[in-house]
């Protein structure tokens, strides 16, 4: 049996997340989306309302389950009977800073490997900044998140 992590801070989570979360579900058996809880990120969204709103979306998804997690990925991985890290790449940059982690996480614990997904190409420029800067500027975000997202966005930015 295959279980998987898919970390991220989720602050907002967008389409693009979306898209990774969806496709790793079908290639593993239990797919774990952990939350980070980093208080050093001056994030929009608490911890909680992440998790929320990632349990929301993908509901569906019989196989996902969204938790929350602080410190290193491996520890929690371990926790979690993980086998897998998935990552999403958008571009060669994504890759540089990716395969460090990768090759550090394999050295805490070889029991974990990480598995890249590349970003679907109507995703590969997105990213949480993004969202909240077109947000804060009350510009469209259909293209980046669901309605029920971007509505939360929303209030969050004008309260």
């Amino acid at each position: 049996m295959y279980t998987a992590i898919y970390p991220g801070s989720f602050d907002p989570v967008t389409k693009g997340h979306l898209d990774i979360i969806d496709r790793a579900s079908k290639v593993t058996d239990n797919l774990i989306v952990a939350v980070l809880n980093n208080g050093a990120k001056n994030s929009l969204f608490s911890v909680e309302e992440r998790v929320k709103m990632l349990e929301e979306e993908t509901a569906h998804l019989n196989n996902v389950t969204v938790k929350s997690f602080a410190g290193l990925l491996v520890d929690f991985a371990a926790e979690c009977n993980a086998n897998m890290i998935i990552r999403g790449l958008r571009a060669i940059t994504d890759f540089e800073y990716e395969l460090q982690m990768a090759q550090t996480n394999r050295i805490l614990n070889h029991k974990v490997d990480t598995f890249f997904l590349t970003a679907g190409l109507e995703y590969a420029y997105l990213s949480s900044s993004t969202v909240k800067e077109v947000a804060k500027f009350g510009g469209d975000l259909s293209a980046f998140v669901t309605p029920k997202v971007a509505e939360q966005v929303k209030k969050k930015i004008n309260s």
